[in-house]
């Protein structure tokens, strides 16, 4: 299955909360969209492996998207290293996307920074011809693939963004996909230890630094990325 845009994260819940409107107005343009998830989450404090899966499995669905799949590295500990990134590289292969989505390059949790690089780097690597990769659910060797774009969303840290994309009119489909993490954000009945990303004040954060966003660009809500290299433009008028 070929994809336009493969968003992955670190976590099962970074994609709903870095990029979900992004997402979900792509899809409502008729792009097709798929989510990789690292790890399963097993290390957070709140939920377990398995409440992650069910969450994300329905958080995929409000979202709308073609595919989920979750890599299973371990959660605090994956490393940037061969293993890991011939594993994603048969991942970007099997499903072409012209544009990936990735965690943060900078931020509080260890993983998302760690994400960031190994993603950007297989990235790259996918495109090498030498390196050969079947996957299991596939006939043959793989052919090479190097998407096109490589963007990272923001997450806990305020990083000015080099773009913001313009969701006005998804965030309550983000909201809804960002609350499918039951166990995981503000629920005042829950019994389970705080969390940085427990509390209402997190929640209202959501929906406020989109609203900030979306006010510099002119817009009501707006998510923010980073690039590694510059955004290219065939016109002024490309711009907005």
């Amino acid at each position: 299955m070929k994809l336009d845009i493969l968003a992955i994260g670190a976590h099962p819940d970074d994609v709903e909360l870095g990029c979900g409107a992004t997402i979900a107005k792509e899809i409502a343009n008729g792009k097709k969209v798929g989510i990789i998830d690292l790890t399963r989450g097993e290390l957070g404090t709140r939920g377990t492996a398995e409440t992650r899966d069910l969450e994300s499995a329905q958080a995929a669905k409000i979202l709308g998207v073609a595919v989920r799949t979750n890599m299973e590295f371990a959660d605090g500990f994956f490393v940037n290293d061969k293993i890991h990134q011939i594993e994603l590289i048969k991942m970007i292969r099997k499903y072409r996307p012209e544009i990936v989505l990735c965690n943060a390059i900078d931020d509080r949790h260890i993983d998302h920074g760690k994400g960031s690089q190994l993603v950007s780097d297989a990235c790259f690597l996918s495109g090498l011809l030498k390196i050969d990769t079947k996957c299991p659910d596939e006939d043959g060797w793989q052919e090479s693939w190097r998407p096109k774009h490589v963007y990272h969303y923001i997450q806990w840290k305020n990083i000015e963004p080099d773009f913001v994309m313009d969701v006005t009119g998804f965030m309550d489909k983000k909201m809804e996909a960002v609350m499918a993490y039951k166990t995981q954000f503000f629920d005042p009945t829950s019994k389970e230890p705080e969390t940085p990303i427990s509390s209402s004040n997190f929640t209202d954060s959501i929906e406020y630094r989109a609203r900030d966003l979306g006010r510099l660009i002119g817009a009501e809500h707006g998510e923010g990325f980073t690039v590694e290299r510059y955004v290219a433009v065939d016109s002024l008028y490309d711009i907005k």
